[in-house]
């Protein structure tokens, strides 16, 4: 990884990992740092750090937006040893504390194809659980800056945190919002995630700088946009079920393509059986 640190507003800074395209924010305050989402491996952590160094030499604080592998698996040499503290959901902490080697064999299973090198590397990962939890919001100082870590609800996942710098206008999305391809609906919940990007637009100005959790840096028109493409896929969803259509249907009509738009109408039959 040679890509280093772009700054996008007041020492907000966002790198962009080449080759899944994660975004990684680094928040810098008078006292503390905070860095955004932790890549996908010790490999690409190491990388990482050494880029955080060439921005600030303050300490740490660490963010993971969800439990993906691509978003976390490089919190253990982020954090250090002794770590310093690790924030996310609570439902990200547990499924990364109880499930890590779940998680690792979904990662690998996912990427051992496309890029076995990033596979072999992850398997060889030590993970580091979350050490403190958000329920619905946290808010953390920097030193002469606050930042809010919000859950909006479930949509890429069922724990995900979305980051809000006020003073710089910057929101840092996570998966909620995806610029470099479709939204991924694998674990997803797409009935409600509509609401939880409604959560978020709340936070937002006609000027705010989004960061998605892969692509480039976003304004709101694209976030509301974006938002659009969802309300219309849960409508979908909601018609073809209560119609007895099969997810195909869906898949056929919906914004995103066939096959994400697949995947989402599998997840949201799910949904209004209960078994989600």
């Amino acid at each position: 990884m040679n890509a280093g640190f772009v700054e996008v507003a007041d020492r907000v800074h966002v790198l962009v990992e080449p080759l899944l395209r994660v975004n990684v924010t680094l928040v810098v305050g008078d006292d503390e740092a905070l860095l955004v989402d932790t890549l996908s491996s010790a490999v690409q952590a190491t990388a990482l750090a050494a880029a955080v160094r060439a921005v600030t030499d303050r300490p740490l604080t660490l963010v993971n937006t969800h439990h993906h592998y691509d978003h976390c698996f490089g919190n253990a040499v982020l954090a250090g040893d002794p770590p310093r503290p690790v924030y996310a959901h609570e439902l990200a902490a547990t499924a990364l504390r109880e499930e890590p080697e779940r998680l690792r064999r979904e990662a690998y299973e996912e990427v051992r194809a496309e890029h076995p090198a990033l596979a072999a590397e992850l398997a060889d990962t030590p993970l580091l659980a979350p050490t403190h939890t958000v329920h619905v919001e946290t808010t953390l100082d920097l030193g002469g800056r606050r930042v809010l870590l919000r859950h909006p609800g479930r949509g890429h996942t069922d724990a995900d945190l979305v980051v809000h710098v006020p003073d710089a206008d910057v929101l840092v999305a996570g998966d909620l919002v995806e610029q470099s391809g479709p939204p991924a609906f694998e674990d997803s919940y797409p009935l409600q995630w509509p609401d939880a990007v409604a959560d978020l637009l709340r936070l937002t100005t006609a000027r705010t700088v989004v960061i998605p959790g892969h692509g480039d840096p976003v304004d709101v028109d694209f976030v509301r946009a974006q938002h659009a493409e969802l309300a219309k896929l849960a409508w979908l969803i909601r018609a073809a079920h209560t119609g007895s259509a099969p997810p195909e249907r869906v898949a056929a009509e919906a914004p995103f393509g066939a096959r994400p738009a697949l995947v989402a109408a599998h997840r949201g039959y799910l949904e209004l059986t209960g078994t989600a």
